[in-house]
């Protein structure tokens, strides 16, 4: 990508100002950033640089990937309406670029304040680069795998990680997981390996990061099921419920952290006995 960059700095610096001329003298100066962005399409911009139709797309995912940044880390209202719009210019300038539809389907689906919370959004995105790129067994399963991370449909899930094991270079352990998620009760460790395989396929960046805050999710999770038990076991010995986490420990029922992965305590609410991840934690997700 750096090489195609500086090509593009090269060939297209003059070539700036006499495309914002056109842009400007077709639908006038714009007064919000925003406005052209929605205007625009990938059709416009290959208009405007033949030839160069690669680069541009590079240049249009490294401002997606500011603007999504920027977004999440200083808007007041994350509502990341412009993030689509700039995933849809970028893959239709360069259909290939693998990437921007795999992080591109992570910023849509994750749940605010993470992402945009839009995962059909995100589906969409990863069918598109599908389409495009048919012979890509890693997007068609990370398409897979948000079938039934995102949008909670196994049957479709299981049947395109099936037809991701068609494709020549395909992981071998792709029909075990399709049959996996197909097993009732075993949703949690399903998640757990789809989650595994995207923190072990992806570069250091955006998209195994949040694998890893998703792994560490799912061991929260855990934790807080194991918590739970401790409690019915302590209930049964002493005939009450602890008054506070901490007197699992008193009793030798419990000898790791009341707290889950980001060290924020558990929930705990003694009318249930139920220990459960703090909504005010990183780790917390909607169930």
């Amino acid at each position: 990508m750096t090489k195609r960059l500086a090509l593009l700095l090269l060939a297209l610096a003059a070539a700036v100002p006499a495309g914002q001329a056109r842009i400007e003298a077709e639908l006038g100066t714009p007064t919000v950033q925003q406005q052209v962005l929605y205007l625009w399409s990938g059709g416009h911009v290959k208009r405007l640089f033949p030839g160069f139709e690669s680069i541009a797309a590079d240049l249009y995912w490294l401002r997606t990937v500011q603007y999504f940044g920027s977004e999440r880390r200083f808007a007041r209202e994350k509502r990341f309406d412009l993030l689509r719009p700039l995933i849809e210019i970028t893959t239709d300038l360069d259909p290939r670029l693998e990437i921007a539809y795999r992080y591109g389907a992570i910023f849509l689906a994750e749940p605010a304040p993470e992402g945009a919370g839009r995962p059909r959004e995100a589906a969409e995105v990863l069918e598109k680069g599908v389409r495009n790129n048919p012979r890509s067994w890693r997007l068609r399963q990370d398409l897979g795998f948000f079938y039934y991370l995102f949008l909670h449909d196994p049957d479709r899930a299981s049947k395109v990680l099936l037809e991701a094991a068609e494709l020549p270079g395909a992981a071998f352990w792709l029909r075990t997981m399709a049959a996996d998620i197909l097993q009732k009760g075993g949703e949690r460790e399903a998640a757990r390996k789809m989650w595994q395989q995207m923190y072990d396929q992806s570069e250091e960046g955006v998209l195994r990061e949040n694998a890893k805050t998703r792994l560490l999710s799912l061991d929260s999770l855990d934790a807080a099921d194991h918590l739970t038990a401790a409690v019915d076991t302590y209930a049964r010995r002493f005939g009450h419920r602890p008054a506070r986490l901490e007197e699992l420990k008193a009793a030798g029922l419990w000898n790791g952290p009341i707290a889950d992965a980001a060290r924020v305590p558990f929930r705990y609410d003694v009318g249930t006995g139920r220990v459960t991840v703090s909504q005010s934690s990183p780790m917390w997700r909607p169930q």
